[in-house]
């Protein structure tokens, strides 16, 4: 089965579980404005207002504009195609009077990305398709299904998951050789994607900073792209890189020490901070498990920095991952604003999240690593070999 059918059969159970009977992904001209759910459940792009339609009872019903019908019909996993030429409005609502629904959940959300493909103009189209009828006052957001859907894997997900994160691993084997004084943060990302090219792959997130590099105290800090900032002996430098396989992301973060003429080691400042980031990992992975509360988690990570010195880091724990690098639903979140309802969420079975606490080390740099784990029923498991301390150079 492959994992396109394997998610769809996923979305009817979610569906029953939820107590919702039809799910619509509503979408025009998709390939420039794609929803993020189409990967998950149709894997094809459509040129005309399209219905993408899966229901409690198990059926998958795409409505679409004619020339269009056809290839869906050779690239897709819906038992019924139905074309239309002049409006989809005429069929959209016979096919819901054949359905009958109480509840329709449609791809919109205040709070979660990935489940939030429909746009306000489009949304006001299909309000207007259901105008007059009962079906206007029966939309619900379709986020709870593609949060489960996107953020419950299956093994044949994470046996790509898992190719993903063994090629970074490889690749950060091979930049520790590369590393030294003089190199800038754009030769090591150079370096980086003439690897990633070779291979015939992508990065995980757009190339303007994947890989990012960082070295030094006052870089350029996360989400900035490489600079021409030198490596310097005394510098705690990290890369922040991740890489798609088969559809599927990566992103990981590793941190190094160069040393300066003559020094054996890393000086304390640094293997502490390395230690403490380390430690506030592995608490946080076994606070980790089915039903944790998002927000709870991240405070364990959180309150370990704080209480050992440290300013707390500004961003969330970690995030989910999958066909994308940030895969949408909840994370590992403190109760900010900007979360909105996210950081309340309960943590299940089948998630797949990166764990990255980051911390500065005065004069130094940033400590910070970056884990990628799997939840499962019976425990939280890493999927990456976790880094234990810095990497010497």
């Amino acid at each position: 089965m492959d994992i396109l059918r394997e998610k769809i059969a996923q979305a009817v159970s979610i569906l029953r579980e939820k107590k919702i009977d039809v799910w619509l992904t509503f979408v025009r001209e998709s390939a420039t404005m794609p929803d993020p759910a189409l990967a998950m459940i149709a894997g094809h792009h459509t040129t005309w207002e399209t219905a993408w339609i899966i229901t409690r009872s198990g059926d998958t019903i795409a409505i679409a504009g004619s020339l269009d019908v056809e290839a869906i019909k050779s690239k897709s996993h819906y038992r019924e195609v139905i074309p239309y030429v002049q409006g989809i409005r005429p069929e959209l609502l016979r096919i819901l009077d054949r359905i009958r629904p109480r509840t329709i959940a449609v791809n919109f959300s205040k709070d979660s990305v990935t489940a939030d493909g429909l746009t306000h103009g489009l949304y006001l189209v299909l309000m207007d398709h259901l105008k007059g009828t009962k079906y206007e006052h029966r939309i619900v957001s379709s986020e709870g299904i593609v949060s489960a859907l996107r953020g419950r894997k299956t093994h044949a997900e994470i046996s790509r998951i898992r190719k993903a994160i063994a090629v970074t691993l490889d690749i950060f084997d091979r930049v520790t050789g590369f590393l030294g004084p003089g190199k800038t943060e754009k030769d090591v990302a150079d370096f980086i994607m003439k690897h990633v090219r070779a291979m015939g792959l992508e990065p995980a997130w757009e190339s303007e900073h994947c890989p990012a590099v960082f070295t030094g105290p006052e870089h350029a800090g996360a989400h900035f792209g490489p600079t021409n900032r030198k490596i310097e002996g005394g510098h705690v430098l990290n890369i922040d890189f991740g890489v798609k396989v088969d559809g599927y992301c990566s992103d990981l973060q590793r941190t190094w020490y160069i040393r300066r003429k003559g020094e054996r080691r890393p000086p304390l400042e640094v293997t502490r901070g390395m230690m403490v980031i380390r430690d506030a990992i592995k608490a946080a992975v076994e606070a980790l498990r089915p039903g944790s509360i998002s927000w709870k988690v991240d405070d364990v990570a959180r309150s370990h920095i704080t209480s050992n010195g440290y300013p707390e880091y500004p961003h969330a724990l970690g995030h989910q991952i999958g066909k994308a690098a940030h895969d949408g639903g909840i994370g590992l979140m403190p109760r900010w604003d900007r979360y909105g309802r996210l950081p309340f969420g309960r943590v299940e079975a089948g998630q797949v999240f990166t764990v990255e606490p980051r911390l500065p080390i005065e004069g130094y740099g940033v400590a910070t690593i970056e884990e990628i784990v799997w939840v499962t029923e019976q425990r939280t498991v890493f999927l990456s070999k976790p880094q234990t301390r810095v990497w010497v150079v």
